[in-house]
């Protein structure tokens, strides 16, 4: 439940809230070289000097117009200016109908994260149901499995949905 969680956080932070910050591109991956594929943070310095702006520095400035391509091709609708030492990006600012559409993507992030718990649980009764029919295990102890296994997932659940208000409360402002 804990990888489950990451997995959300991390997908979290790929979301553009009109802010610009390094996790927006840092996890992108480049063929930087003949079959290696690297993700940005891998290939460069990402800062974010100011609120609207991304600026990428590679350490290896042959790949700086593969990295600026691979921005450019992603689903995040930025466009890179590429220079000769780095790429600029600028984050625009949300506009109401933007903020909605970021809204529902969170909403969707959310909810499957929510059936990725509900999923690693219904694995984790399975087995904890079938600890009966092994000797030395009584009914009371799978029973109790059960119920710390629903607290559990309770409690995952309810971190999930704090990751998303928390998104929503960002894309807000």
């Amino acid at each position: 439940m804990k990888k489950v969680l990451e997995v959300v956080k991390e997908d979290l932070e790929t979301i553009k809230v009109g802010r610009a910050r390094p996790s927006l591109v840092e996890k992108i991956k480049v063929e930087a070289y003949e079959g290696t594929v690297l993700e940005i943070r891998e290939l460069a310095n990402i800062t974010a000097p100011d609120p609207q702006q991304i600026i990428i520095s590679p350490w290896d400035k042959t790949i700086i117009k593969k990295i600026g391509k691979v921005i450019s091709d992603s689903d995040l609708k930025l466009s890179p200016i590429v220079e000769k030492e780095l790429i600029r990006i600028k984050v625009p600012s949300l506009t109401e109908e933007r903020r909605k559409e970021i809204g529902k993507l969170v909403e969707m992030k959310v909810e499957s994260g929510r059936k990725m718990i509900r999923n690693v649980r219904n694995e984790s009764k399975s087995e904890t149901e079938n600890l009966k029919k092994e000797s030395g295990f009584s009914e009371d102890d799978v029973f109790k499995g059960l119920k710390e296994l629903q607290k559990l997932h309770d409690e995952f659940i309810k971190k999930i949905e704090g990751l998303g208000e928390e998104k929503k409360l960002e894309i807000r402002n």
